[in-house]
């Protein structure tokens, strides 16, 4: 099967195994996904993640996070530009998730940044996901 979208399904992946609060959940590697996950880590949406590589084949162990009361830290994932309409923003046209209580993660020339980074350094780029 080919993957058109493998930001898309790294989210969804995740979003599924917090649904039935699994502890971890593994994802085909690729740098993307390595720079996001390092993203949300900061950000204290997981634990943490690992690389591992069996027979040339490169996967990320994601550890979920939960709070006190089992109730997952990721209370929803969304995915902005999608394959069929990128979506490309300025950094005068970012806006806070949530009105800062989330994260937005945008692609910029310098890299994956936050939206926050992004309206304080003026960048814009294509805005991947959001976080919340």
């Amino acid at each position: 099967m080919v993957m058109t979208d493998p930001v898309s399904d790294m989210l969804a992946r995740i979003r599924n195994a917090n649904m039935v609060n699994h502890q971890q959940v593994s994802l085909p590697y690729s740098k993307l996904k390595e720079s996001i996950l390092e993203i949300m880590k900061n950000e204290g949406y997981i634990k943490n993640y690992r690389v591992e590589t069996e027979n040339n084949k490169s996967t990320i162990n994601v550890l979920l996070k939960y709070s006190e009361l089992g109730d997952p830290v990721i209370k929803g994932l969304k995915k902005v530009s999608k394959p069929g309409r990128r979506q490309y923003v300025k950094s005068k046209n970012l806006s806070p998730v949530l009105g800062g209580l989330g994260t937005g993660i945008v692609s910029t020339s310098h890299g994956l940044k936050t939206v926050k980074d992004c309206i304080n350094e003026k960048i814009g780029g294509e805005y991947l996901c959001q976080i919340w």
